[in-house]
């Protein structure tokens, strides 16, 4: 197999970017590495017109401002914010332990313990960012991250105001795209009120803790609606009684009489084996990058510079595996239904150009268009699926100059239309696929 030529990595000031770990309507989240430190971060890339044109650069430098001077053990830390001419990237926290949805994802409901140990984390982090006129707006599983002790980390807090708009009113409105998890005034557009919104969320994601599955879902998006705005739901048997209490006062759709945090505090089910959070304000915390950031001051500019596909290094490659047993990096991720979760990988030695050939050749017959730029493609489902289009984001990553990691993601779209999606498509793979099990083989020829 011919060698290829060794490639750049791409930098953004002394952050070298990775592989993308999140993608949204309006930012993307990277992997990156301090080359002056080593340390792992993860940079969230966001539009900068996408902000001036929506006038929001005031409201977006106080809440990021504010959520930089937090240093709560259960939310995702802002370290530092830079901005190119087209960008502003947000420096965070890297944690490893991967995302809540794929703890549920992988094992199903949670005992009644364990969820209750979350829900307090989540309530601690959500009461304190509250404290300080931040909310979030936008709590799901996929914010929910945890680090490799299992501690909760709630990301985004801060930064989804990103995708909202507050208007003269001085309330928030939103056009939702997880309407799953989204209070029921939210979806009025009537504007509402940020503290009992994410309380709402939290409900949800109690919920989903204890049943495995979502108390409001329905394929067909009105419906959907109407079972919120009701609060048109049922507690599985196998919840406590003290469990049913809680959540059947937090999913009130009248945000008046809905629970608050403090009713939440002292409910007898939240307070078992409740530890208050300990943790101290770090002192000297400048904020003055942030209005770097924003002013427009070329002076203060960073600049981003571009070579794919991206060569990955020893850390990034042991931050996605299992266990240090690099086989299992390339095994498809499975939940334990057998179906492949939101993002799969596989390995090929193939070279990159090939396998984005094989990659078109696959997914156009099943009804996707493609979007290609350097080493990387967007599907495009042309069908409309339960939760829009399906869109899947693929890139070809070099691991060493005769072997390739190819990572797709779903973006968009219906997790288990993904599932049915992924069967068809990666049987057109196999030809570029590397069939690990074949280990007695010569791999350097």
């Amino acid at each position: 197999m011919s060698m290829t030529a060794p490639t750049t990595r791409t930098r953004v000031g002394k952050y070298e970017i990775g592989r993308t770990l999140g993608e949204g309507s309006f930012a993307k989240v990277k992997f990156a590495t301090n080359v002056e430190t080593g340390h792992p971060v993860a940079l969230k890339i966001i539009d900068r017109h996408h902000v001036l044109h929506h006038q929001m650069v005031e409201q977006i430098k106080r809440e990021i401002s504010t959520m930089k001077l937090v240093n709560h053990p259960n939310v995702l830390k802002i370290m530092e914010v830079m901005a190119s001419k087209t960008k502003i990237y947000i420096v965070l926290e890297y944690v490893a332990g991967g995302e809540l949805f794929d703890k549920i994802a992988k094992m199903g409901r949670l005992k009644e313990d364990e969820a209750r140990k979350y829900f307090q984390q989540l309530i601690n982090a959500v009461d304190y960012c509250h404290s300080r006129g931040v909310f979030h707006r936008d709590l799901k599983p996929e914010n929910l991250l945890m680090d490799s002790f299992g501690v909760l980390k709630v990301s985004d807090f801060g930064l989804s105001a990103f995708s909202k708009q507050v208007r003269g009113d001085g309330l928030l409105h939103t056009a939702c795209g997880t309407p799953n998890y989204v209070a029921p005034e939210v979806l009025t557009d009537k504007g509402y009120d940020g503290t009992s919104a994410d309380i709402w969320s939290c409900g949800v994601i109690l919920y989903v803790l204890l049943a495995g599955y979502l108390p409001f879902d329905e394929p067909n998006l009105m419906t959907l609606y109407k079972k919120i705005h009701k609060a048109d739901f049922s507690c599985p048997s196998l919840f406590s009684s003290g469990a049913k209490n809680l959540i059947k006062r937090i999913l009130d759709p009248k945000p008046l009489t809905r629970m608050t945090v403090p009713e939440i505090l002292s409910h007898e089910w939240f307070k078992k084996n409740y530890m208050p959070p300990s943790f101290e304000q770090e002192e000297g915390i400048n904020v003055d990058d942030i209005d770097a950031a924003f002013d427009g001051n070329e002076e203060h500019l960073v600049t981003e510079r571009k070579e794919k596909p991206v060569s990955m290094n020893a850390f990034e490659l042991i931050s996605r595996s299992q266990s240090f047993n690099l086989d299992n990096l390339f095994e498809k991720q499975m939940d334990l239904s057998g179906l492949v979760k939101r993002e799969t990988r596989f390995a090929s030695k193939c070279p990159a150009n090939e396998i984005m050939s094989k990659i078109e050749e696959a997914a156009k017959p099943l009804g996707f268009n493609v979007h290609k730029r350097n080493y990387k493609m967007r599907l495009q489902g042309d069908k409309t699926g339960r939760k829009g289009h399906l869109s899947v984001a693929t890139e070809v990553f070099e691991v060493a100059p005769s072997l390739h990691m190819v990572e797709l993601r779903k973006t968009g779209g219906d997790t288990l239309e993904f599932h049915k999606f992924y069967k068809s498509f990666s049987s057109g793979l196999k030809d570029v696929v590397w069939d690990t099990q074949s280990k007695d083989e010569d791999t350097t020829s």
